[in-house]
């Protein structure tokens, strides 16, 4: 049996109940959506974290792995294989951690030696293997490095749905948008579903790189997606959406300009911090 080891050193959602009430939206594209409520769509199961009163961030040894210094290590190999694999019809997102190592390396970061149940959560593919993480150490923060190893996932073929989808989108009349996905009810419109995908995966390269010991990303919600006209073979699109950092508990908006084809996969071509909205509630602990 082949054995497929991942390499990462890239630049460029563990869910629960989602509670934000933000600005009024306007009807430009860096508007921002009133209220998202109830939990987060990303179609996948919940990963309980417990509260971390024992365990430090930096502890070594063997972890627990329902802490969040598993369970950080654990969504970054998540975001991972989003960037490499992900589309459309294609989507992974962390199932559980089953067992946890950290050890601090000299000269290099912290290193994570994880067991984890990851789930492509469209089709409902699980697949249980290890994963290693680098937290390089640093004055500038750089992306984690990541070693994975699995087989079962990487077999899984969408090419007939995305071929399909790709010639929807190029050969519509009018150019696609849409708000607030999910909708303050949680709720997104059957054939709305492949852009939350996409912009999911596109998010995956902003929390990948942004990923630290001290965070745990989610995307919470799409608050506005346009196409935008290509001449090439390129589907381009502009998304704004909003991330929710499930230690610090703010509600980050970023702004991503992005291609997808089938051949070519999702590439991010800008990511912008927009400023965070101070009318923004913090969302709920959902722990």
């Amino acid at each position: 049996m082949m054995m497929f080891i991942i390499v990462l050193a890239v630049l460029t959602s563990v869910t629960g109940s989602l509670n934000v009430t933000i600005r009024p939206k306007a009807d430009s594209a860096d508007s921002v959506p009133e209220t998202v409520k109830g939990s987060e769509i990303i179609e996948q199961q919940e990963v309980v974290v417990e509260e971390e009163a024992v365990e430090d961030v930096m502890a070594t040894g063997e972890l627990n792995p329902d802490h969040y210094p598993a369970q950080r290590a654990a969504k970054v190999v998540q975001h991972y294989l989003n960037t490499r694999f992900g589309s459309p019809y294609k989507l992974f997102g962390l199932q559980r951690v089953h067992s946890g190592n950290a050890e601090d390396v000299v000269d290099s970061g912290r290193k994570y030696q994880l067991e984890i149940s990851v789930q492509e959560v469209i089709g409902n593919t699980k697949e249980k293997f290890s994963a290693e993480v680098l937290f390089p150490r640093g004055e500038r923060q750089r992306s984690p490095q990541v070693q994975a190893s699995c087989e079962k996932l990487l077999k899984i073929n969408t090419s007939a749905q995305e071929e399909a989808l790709y010639q929807q989108y190029k050969m519509n009349n009018s150019l696609l948008s849409a708000q607030n996905l999910p909708d303050s009810y949680g709720h997104i419109e059957p054939d709305m579903k492949p852009l939350w995908h996409l912009g999911d995966v596109a998010s995956s390269f902003v929390m990948l790189n942004e990923s630290t010991e001290g965070t745990l990303y989610n995307m919470a919600q799409v608050a506005n997606v346009t196409q935008l006209a290509t001449e090439d073979d390129q589907l381009k699109f502009d998304y704004h959406v909003l991330l929710h950092d499930m230690v610090s508990q703010e509600v980050i908006p970023w702004k991503l300009l992005i291609t997808w084809s089938p051949p070519e996969g999702v590439k991010v071509l800008q990511m912008t911090k927009l400023p965070r909205c101070h009318h923004c509630e913090k969302p709920p602990n959902t722990n």
